[in-house]
């Protein structure tokens, strides 16, 4: 069964979405990742999704969720990498990301952690 990569850096974990996402994968990685906050005891996600050209109404409530899912286990949801037509195609469709922040890149997201990490 295919899956996505988490990485732990410190008490963040680190996703990279580098595959087309598809419904029976994005809820792997919801239950992963969620199985993930409470193992490793993560105070932060970052999820990338640079490589991500499309994202459908189900893919961004699936990312709402996690990071509502997160937000309850005490775990702050950084989304970084947005593409341009990612952002309309959200916009668009009508969806909120309530409870996620966004930033540029990974490098910025961790940034904005630490920061509220203080």
């Amino acid at each position: 069964m295919e899956r996505i990569p988490i990485l732990k850096m410190g008490d963040l974990l680190l996703v990279t979405i580098q595959v087309d996402m598809h419904d029976r994968l994005a809820m792997t990685l919801q239950d992963d990742l969620t199985a993930r906050i409470v193992k490793d005891r993560a105070r932060g996600v970052l999820i990338d999704i640079s490589a991500l050209d499309i994202v459908d109404s189900f893919i961004g409530r699936m990312i709402s969720n996690t990071a509502a899912m997160a937000r309850i286990l005490d775990a702050r949801t950084v989304l970084v990498g947005m593409q341009p037509a990612v952002a309309i195609t959200l916009v668009e469709l009508g969806l909120t990301l309530h409870g996620v922040q966004t930033a540029l890149n990974v490098e910025k997201g961790v940034t904005l952690l630490r920061q509220q990490a203080l």
